[in-house]
């Protein structure tokens, strides 16, 4: 991974830079699963599938990456950006690629973390799953409603924000984020700080 951002650091390319943020998504992903202690045999990670997703872990992370980006999209909206012209996904009629620019920064902090908090406590089993003939996984609805649960409290829990050096809810660093790319944008800040968790 640290060879990928050093890559990515020299990148003069667009699409050069898309295949090195894929190729550390796979490396990412490819090692998820050693942070999953119980149930390994049902909770497992054998790559990011998303439509549909193939396993459990895949269906928990679809369903917060789902929330996360409606997240961030209202938060674009709110500081008057438009959540469909992005930088690095490419524009397609009907999604949201600034959004899924910007939800980049909080996956692993917001999502990817509940997600294996949920597996690791056991608020989320094996049975809370439904699978269909065509092998998709599914929430049930009970399981849903901890998952959503859990998310809005993580989302009340505060973080110290990087660039005002102030205590910020989880749940308001996507607007603190798109707030400071308008301002960035509009040139009233010389660079964009992203948001890195530590």
């Amino acid at each position: 991974m640290a060879n990928i951002v050093i890559q990515a650091d020299k990148c003069k390319a667009l699409n050069e830079l898309r295949g090195l943020e894929g190729l550390g998504a796979r490396r990412y992903f490819s090692v998820i699963s050693e942070q999953i202690l119980v149930s390994k045999e049902s909770f497992y990670l054998q790559g990011r599938t998303k439509r549909p997703p193939a396993d459990r872990v895949n269906a928990l992370l679809s369903f917060l990456y789902t929330l996360l980006a409606n997240d961030v999209t209202h938060a674009l909206e709110t500081v008057g950006l438009d959540p469909q012209v992005g930088f690095l996904h490419r524009d397609r009629p009907g999604r949201n690629s600034l959004a899924l620019d910007l939800m980049e920064e909080f996956r692993v902090f917001m999502a990817d973390r509940l997600v294996l908090t949920l597996i690791n406590r056991q608020q989320i089993k094996p049975d809370d799953f439904m699978q269909k003939e065509s092998g998709v996984f599914l929430l049930k609805e009970d399981a849903r409603k901890v998952v959503l649960t859990e998310w809005q409290q993580r989302k009340r829990e505060e973080v110290r924000h990087p660039f005002f050096g102030e205590k910020v809810q989880i749940g308001l660093l996507p607007y603190a984020q798109a707030l400071l790319l308008a301002r960035h944008m509009r040139g009233d800040l010389d660079d964009y700080p992203p948001f890195v968790a530590k």
